[in-house]
């Protein structure tokens, strides 16, 4: 064979063979890249607000909340039209958006209905005795529901929250913790719906 035409079989498959080299390593950084769009870490930069500096964390919609994390904030647009929402330790006064767990312990007392970007907002507080909570919060542990307000928190209604004791009026439906009892009913208790007195069982 000619040398010249044995040199251009050389080089002509050498470089036949670095450029398909070159096209799959190619091919597979572009996967590699591709395969990182679709999972965690550019999916919670999508949750993030531009601008955002808080120390909690954002998230997709149907993401896990931790346990004593709340709902905070709301973006529709986040997570691609998903939407996203903020997550943060719970405290005391805090607002919280709608559908946000509730940390045991803790009470609804205020409802924004405009709140959370439009999804609405309740605000969580540490129960006590004599606070009251929205029409759906949480009893604690203890606690009865002692006077209802149908025109509290901002029309959900709103019922008193006691410490339970012999003697003070129940609300119907109020829980009736252990170690005590319902005894004398009384029409015009807890704003008219009726309430019984709690006694030692």
């Amino acid at each position: 064979m000619n040398p010249r035409h044995l040199w251009e079989r050389l080089t002509g498959a050498v470089v036949r063979r670095g450029t398909a080299a070159t096209v799959g390593a190619l091919a597979l950084i572009a996967a590699f890249v591709l395969a990182g769009a679709a999972v965690g870490a550019p999916d919670a930069a999508a949750a993030r607000p531009s601008g955002s500096t808080s120390s909690g964390q954002w998230s997709c919609a149907g993401a896990p909340i931790p346990s004593g994390y709340v709902l905070t904030n709301h973006d529709p647009a986040g997570c691609n039209g998903r939407g996203s929402w903020y997550q943060e330790p719970v405290k005391d006064g805090m607002w919280t958006c709608g559908g946000s767990p509730v940390v045991p312990g803790y009470v609804s007392t205020a409802f924004n209905r405009a709140g959370c970007n439009g999804v609405g907002a309740w605000k969580h507080n540490l129960a006590k005795d004599g606070i009251w909570t929205c029409g759906g919060s949480p009893i604690v542990a203890g606690y009865v529901t002692n006077d209802y307000l149908r025109s509290g928190c901002n029309g959900v209604g709103a019922w008193k929250h006691r410490i339970a004791k012999a003697g003070i009026l129940t609300c119907p439906g109020s829980p009736i913790p252990p170690g005590f009892r319902s005894t004398t009913f009384q029409a015009g208790g807890s704003g008219g719906l009726g309430a019984w007195l709690l006694a030692r069982a």
